[in-house]
C-alpha cells in the first residue's frame, strides 16, 4: 500500500527540463481559426469565376466536375484516414432543405450554418496532400465557387474579410426537428 501511494505521489510531481514554451511567432501560427465574424480573415479576394479554375485542377478528381456528385473510385484517391482504410469524399453541392429528412445530406448548402467556416475548412486542409498550400486569394476564389454552386451567392460576387462573414447560409440558425 506504501509503494503504492509513493508511485501516485511521484507521478503527480512536476517534469523538468521538458519540452519548451513556443514563442509569440509560434503561437500566431497555430492560431488560424477564423470565427463567424470573420475578423481572423486575412486580406484577399476571389470570384466563383476564378474559383473555377482551382478546383478543377484541385479538387474536382474527388468531389466531381461541381461538386454535387463524387467520382466512382474516389475514395481510392483519398486513402488518408485514421483507421487507414480510405473513405469516399462528400458531396459539396446540393441537399438544401434535407436535413429533416430520412436521407440529410451535409453538404455546404444544406448543413454549414455560417460562410466562414468554409474558408477555415479549405484553408486548413485543402488540398488533402499540402494542406494550407493555398493562397488566401485561392480559398477565397474556391471559397465564392462552392458558395455559387450551391446558389447562395452570384458568380461575379467578390469574396473577402468584409464580404464572406455577410453571406446568409441556409441553414444560419438551423433549429432541427
Amino acid at each position: 500500500m506504501v509503494l503504492g501511494t509513493c508511485v501516485a505521489a511521484l507521478a503527480q510531481t512536476p517534469t523538468y527540463n521538458r519540452g519548451r514554451t513556443p514563442s509569440a511567432e509560434e503561437v500566431r501560427a497555430w492560431d488560424i481559426a477564423i470565427g463567424p465574424d470573420g475578423k481572423e480573415l486575412p486580406p484577399g479576394s476571389g470570384t466563383a469565376k476564378e474559383g473555377a479554375k482551382i478546383y478543377a485542377r484541385e479538387c474536382a478528381h474527388c468531389h466531381g466536375p461541381t461538386g454535387a456528385a463524387v467520382p466512382s473510385g474516389a475514395a481510392n484517391l483519398w486513402p488518408h484516414t485514421y483507421s487507414g482504410q480510405g473513405r469516399s469524399p462528400t458531396p459539396l453541392v446540393g441537399g438544401r432543405g434535407t436535413l429533416d429528412t430520412d436521407r440529410p445530406m451535409r453538404t455546404i448548402g444544406s448543413f454549414y450554418p455560417v460562410a466562414t467556416t468554409i474558408w477555415d475548412y479549405i484553408n486548413r486542409a485543402k488540398p488533402p496532400k499540402e494542406p494550407g498550400s493555398l493562397s488566401a486569394d485561392q480559398v477565397y476564389a474556391l471559397t465564392a465557387f462552392l458558395l455559387y454552386q450551391n446558389n447562395i451567392i452570384q458568380e461575379s460576387d467578390v469574396m473577402d474579410a468584409k464580404s464572406l462573414p455577410k453571406v446568409q447560409m441556409p441553414n444560419r440558425g438551423y433549429g432541427g426537428k
